[in-house]
């Protein structure tokens, strides 16, 4: 069975955009209400080269990144490709990868410290927590 690629169900892009953006938002507890026309424009202009999977990790990137209600991507988010899909242009004083490379730490430093019980370690899984009360009651 043959199953066409991303770039072939164009008309999937937005439903997927949409599942993407509300599974990750509500994970991070996030509040993501629009999608940015700009970058709505250049996710269905792209050629998915990677497919879902990578269309998965840009909205994943681009819900960790958002600082607002709003869903954007940051400008070189998306590359220029074979294909000849238009980059998200960058405007004079938008954030560089380094800069983004450092809010994405910053927001994964802060989802690990949220992440630790009253003890500083981080909280014990459901399979070790029913071991550990296994154990108790010998």
């Amino acid at each position: 069975m043959r199953v066409p690629s991303l770039r072939e169900r164009a008309d999937d892009i937005p439903v997927l955009v949409d599942y993407f953006i509300s599974r990750f938002a509500g994970r991070m507890g996030k509040r993501v209400r629009q999608i940015e026309k700009r970058t709505f424009d250049a996710m269905q202009q792209y050629s998915w080269p990677g497919n879902i999977r990578e269309l998965q990790n840009v909205i994943e990137r681009g819900v960790i990144l958002a600082e607002a209600e709003v869903f954007r991507l940051d400008p070189g988010t998306l590359p220029q490709d074979s294909q000849g899909s238009a980059e998200i242009g960058a405007a004079p004083g938008e954030n560089t990868r380094e800069q983004q490379k450092a809010r994405i730490e910053a927001v994964l430093k802060e989802t690990r410290a949220g992440s630790q019980g009253p003890t500083g370690q981080p909280p014990a899984s459901a399979y070790r927590r029913r071991r550990l009360s296994r154990e108790s009651g010998r």
